[in-house]
């Protein structure tokens, strides 16, 4: 078992990796504990908790759901030493998060994420969040967990498009932070798409160690964090503008970084070299590169209600090299339209 540390004085914790660690969860249980889960993901580890099973779908990240979780929190008894636990993707894990961070002003968190991007994303960092219908994750709290458990079994068990969508976050780390990781993601493709669980250790640990060092440096994204945002502007209206339903989160995330790198080179930071070499990596993962048939106009539009906009200045995060970004508030509109119509267009 693998171990990485998110150093935060007295809010650290550990993110545990391994093959079969589950066992290990009940160490951090001291009183009652309420699993958050789907009924599909218990099925494949049914853990000794009571539970409340949400339904699938980004849908499910509401107030309503999450008013139904306190609800059964209430009905088990949990109190202000109890732990919610959330089994499942970024949806349990931003949802269950949400209801620990306000119930009873705060209780405890075990996150155990069971798809990549959970497990490289999500599940690491402390933000919580609901959707509201203007915006996604409008409404949340940063609540650090007590530990993270990422067995890496569950890789197993997922369809083939949930592991490409987590690949979208992965590669975001490559280009923010380490291009000799970005370049690991290049030579060993085919082994990550065949599931190798030794390579897929490799790029979950690393993933984590990257996240959980800037993290660390910038608990509430008051600066460094921020480069965690790459791809995430476009990537939040894209999903917007589908109602949740076309793309999974880390494919939007790919069209996203696409707008970045683009924007990027429109503005000389970065070449056209690395902006190709991008989408290589991304198409290679059998993720699309362009939003074909979306309105560029009403995609603006949404950017200017997410959350990381700051008296109507979107604060954008381009590309400089692999592994090096930066984050601007200066972006023309007409660069990003003209970035947004080609996407658009399918260029």
């Amino acid at each position: 078992m693998e171990k990485v540390l998110v150093d935060l004085g007295a809010a650290s914790y550990e993110i545990f990796i391994g093959e079969d660690i589950l066992g290990g969860v009940d160490e951090f249980v001291r009183g009652k504990a309420l699993l958050v889960t789907q009924k599909n993901i218990f099925d494949l580890c049914a853990l000794p908790y009571d539970v409340a099973f949400i339904p699938d779908g980004e849908t499910s990240k509401s107030l309503s759901e999450a008013e139904k979780l306190y609800t059964r929190a209430i009905e088990v008894g949990l109190d202000r030493k109890s732990v919610v636990i959330a089994l499942g993707g970024g949806v349990v894990g931003d949802l269950a998060g949400f209801v620990a961070a306000t119930f009873m002003r705060g209780i405890k968190l075990i996150q155990i994420p069971t798809t990549l991007l959970a497990q490289v994303d999500s599940s690491v960092g402390g933000k919580t969040a609901v959707n509201h219908a203007l915006g996604k994750n409008l409404i949340g709290a940063f609540h650090q967990p007590r530990a993270v458990f990422i067995d890496l079994n569950f890789l197993k068990t997922l369809p083939e498009r949930e592991i490409k969508s987590g690949l979208g976050e992965v590669v975001k780390y490559g280009v923010i932070s380490d291009a000799n990781f970005f370049a690991y993601l290049e030579d060993n493709a085919d082994k990550i798409l065949q599931r190798d669980l030794k390579t897929l250790a490799h790029v979950v640990k690393r993933s984590c160690e990257i996240k959980a060092a800037v993290v660390s440096a910038d608990e509430k994204e008051s600066g460094l964090r921020r480069i965690l945002n790459f791809g995430h502007t476009m990537a939040h209206a894209v999903e917007e503008q589908t109602a949740y339903k076309t793309y999974r989160h880390g494919e939007a995330v790919a069209i996203g970084m696409m707008a970045a790198a683009l924007i990027s080179c429109e503005l000389g930071k970065t070449s056209a070299d690395n902006v190709a070499r991008l989408e290589r990596l991304l198409r290679r993962f059998g993720m699309l590169t362009t939003c074909t048939g979306l309105d560029a106009d009403k995609l603006y539009a949404v950017t200017l209600r997410d959350k990381k906009t700051v008296g109507g200045v979107v604060n954008w995060v381009l590309m400089r090299d692999f592994g090096s970004v930066e984050v601007s508030s200066d972006v023309p509109v007409s660069v990003i339209k003209k970035v947004f119509r080609g996407l658009c267009n399918g260029n």
